[in-house]
């Protein structure tokens, strides 16, 4: 009976212990929050240490003595300043303090109930994709652990995805396109729609990042970029993609921006380009913006099938040979242009021969700048004539070592009245505008690996040079200045990169002879 009064006494023992324990603890936080400050100049002045002992062992053995003679003045000056000492040693501690700083990055705390939830909905949505049957420990299973699946996550303002790691199973078909492509999709959609999204498939990893993209600048005006003979700027794209950049000089803000180069010429190995988009996706903006920039080093020869006067702007300047609206006009310039490109040839072949250089004329670049020719294709075809792409083939085929460029630029829907010279030789891709992606596929040769969306500005799409990588594209704005819609910024960027004009516009002659021999004589 004397033995009842036991567990009492245990009990109040027990919170005895635990209350020491946390006076302790208590204690020992509060010792900490005292010498917290001591600790970090220590570990400050233990770096510096470190690094000065570094330092040391870098200096060659003959620049040492210079290097102490210079010390020993600094110490010398500094105690002879008044307060130099103090001063010093503030300066020390200073230092220490901000080289002994906590280095370590902050723990991220957890996601929310909703963004948990938007986690969990997007692991059960991938569980189809990323599990079998056979699996004997599934990493993806309905009601299983996401937190595994997805060990890196980051949330927007809005409380939509912006960044998220997925670990996936080794028996995924990650090489294939079509699975791939099934959980870009799913994902895209799942993450929220209206956003570009960037997949990164890490194959020895099985890891999937996905990230959302900013949007591209849409405020970049029409300027001089500051590039090389030969090199054209197509657009402006991410700052990830590209290890270049340009300094803009046109608008109040200055800043570098990365863009896509085209290079041209000689030895270029993609020498003309092929331009597709819906109608308004600026896909005449891109041909106004290259043939500015190709009339600083060359001539140019423009062919509209629009019939909208997009470049009535450019009639009459210097270096503009003509700005062809009806298929007569067309007919003769596309002529002249084959003709020009072999008198290059045989020009430039006879000045090798001879072992002397090409002849100015020779050298100068010539760009063929087509808007919509499969227009004059249906209107030949209605009239008995000749259709005018069958005078593109010597430009195409001969056009890099003649100095001939050629850009052409179509919609859609009109893609399979292209020529077959022309959908060979424009290796050069570009695609504005909405397009899905078998439609990048089959006109750029690869899949691009950002989501499109429908809703983008005008100038907005892709590019891919050859057999390079798919960049993002935004065309600086280079829009027709006798447009009432255009704004008076872009009007006057536009206006300043004009020619001079040679030709009054009402009573320009025409450009391009009919007559062979005169051809070959201007």
């Amino acid at each position: 009976m004397a033995r009842r009064p036991l567990p009492r006494i245990l009990s109040t023992g027990s919170a005895q212990i635990a209350r020491s324990r946390e006076l302790a603890r208590t204690a020992a936080d509060s010792a900490t929050d005292i010498l917290h400050p001591l600790i970090t100049v220590a570990r400050g002045l233990r770096r510096l240490a470190a690094a000065g002992r570094l330092k040391w062992a870098e200096t060659p053995k003959d620049r040492r003595g210079p290097l102490l003679f210079l010390a020993a003045s600094v110490v010398l000056v500094v105690a002879l300043v008044p307060y130099g000492p103090l001063l010093a040693v503030i300066t020390l501690m200073a230092a220490a303090a901000w080289q002994g700083r906590d280095r370590t990055p902050p723990v991220p705390e957890g996601p929310d109930e909703s963004q948990a939830q938007r986690l969990r909905s997007l692991y059960e949505a991938l569980v189809p994709y990323f599990s079998t049957a056979e699996d004997p420990a599934p990493l993806y299973a309905h009601g299983g652990d996401w937190e595994k699946a997805f060990p890196e996550y980051e949330f927007d303002g809005s409380g939509r995805v912006a960044h998220l790691a997925v670990h996936y199973p080794a028996y995924f078909p990650d090489g294939e396109a079509e699975p791939r492509a099934r959980v870009e999709h799913l994902l895209a959609a799942k993450s929220g729609r209206g956003r570009e999204y960037l997949f990164d498939w890490d194959e020895e990893g099985n890891t999937l990042t996905l990230r959302v993209l900013a949007p591209l600048p849409t405020d970049i005006a029409a300027q001089r970029f500051v590039t090389a003979p030969g090199e054209t700027v197509l657009g402006f794209t991410d700052p990830s993609h590209v290890l270049r950049t340009l300094p803009l000089a046109h608008g109040e803000e200055r800043r570098d921006v990365p863009p896509v180069v085209w290079r041209t010429g000689v030895r270029s190995t993609e020498p003309h380009l092929l331009a597709v988009g819906r109608p308004g996706s600026g896909t005449s903006t891109l041909l106004r913006s290259l043939a500015l920039q190709a009339l600083q080093y060359g001539d140019v020869l423009i062919v509209e099938g629009g019939g909208t006067g997009e470049y009535a702007c450019l009639a009459g300047r210097d270096g503009v040979l003509g700005v062809e609206v009806g298929l007569a006009g067309a007919l003769a310039g596309l002529e002249w242009a084959a003709q020009e490109t072999e008198r290059r040839l045989i020009a430039a072949n006879q000045a090798r021969q001879e072992g002397n250089p090409p002849p100015d004329d020779v050298k100068r670049p010539l760009w063929i700048v087509l808007d919509r020719p499969t227009a004059f294709t249906h209107l030949a075809e209605a009239e008995g004539r000749e259709d005018p792409q069958t005078f593109l083939q010597v430009p195409l085929r001969h056009g890099r070592a003649a100095s001939v460029t050629v850009v052409v630029a179509e919609q859609f829907d009109n893609l399979d009245a292209l020529s077959e010279a022309v959908r060979q030789h424009t290796r050069a891709r570009v695609v504005l505008g909405p397009a899905s992606g078998r439609q990048l596929e089959a006109i750029l040769g690869a899949p691009a690996h950002t989501t499109p969306v429908d809703d983008v500005p005008p100038g907005r799409g892709y590019a891919r040079l050859g057999a390079g990588p798919v960049h993002r594209l935004q065309v600086p704005a280079t829009p027709d200045p006798y447009d009432d819609a255009t704004s008076d910024a872009h009007r006057q960027a536009v206006l300043d990169l004009l020619p001079p004009r040679s030709t009054p516009a009402d009573a320009e002659a025409p450009p391009v002879p009919a007559e062979p021999v005169a051809l070959e004589s201007s």
